[in-house]
């Protein structure tokens, strides 16, 4: 019920080894330039109690991901007001790009991944969030991860 991306889409594995790039399991920073953190768009699946979830990379502003970065381990830090961010993550199964949605990502208690909310369009990615999608579409969605063509 749950599918992740393991970098940005903008990170290229060259980066590894530069001191000015970081790519961890939550946070990735490119050249000292460009800052991201690791979230869930989730998707409620319908006629059930469970969450499709999707791991995704966030675009953050230099000082709203050293807001981020600074509250980190911090005890109440889910009272934060969501961050602006585009959406940096490429999800082959939706017929038009993931890449540069807009997005508020919602900060959640210490251990907890981010929730990313998608600016409600009408993209696909962005109405199933807001509409919940079917058992099989989870089905769909698990054979196009598994089985790209």
């Amino acid at each position: 019920m749950n599918y992740t991306a393991e970098a940005p889409a903008v990170w290229d594995a060259g980066f590894a080894h530069a001191d000015d790039c970081l790519l961890s399991s939550d946070q990735c920073v490119i050249r000292a330039e460009h800052y991201f953190v690791k979230g869930l768009v989730e998707i409620p699946v319908l006629g059930t109690d469970d969450v499709f979830s999707w791991g995704v990379w966030v675009s953050l502003s230099r000082a709203n991901f050293s807001r981020a970065a600074d509250l980190w381990d911090q005890p109440g830090r889910e009272s934060e007001e969501p961050y602006f961010g585009w959406l940096t993550t490429e999800l082959k199964v939706y017929p038009e790009t993931t890449l540069n949605l807009k997005t508020l990502v919602h900060t959640r208690p210490v251990g907890e991944r981010p929730f990313v909310e998608l600016e409600p369009t009408e993209h696909p990615l962005a109405v199933e969030q807001r509409n919940g999608i079917t058992m099989d579409r989870v089905r769909e969605i698990a054979a196009a991860v598994r089985h790209p063509s």
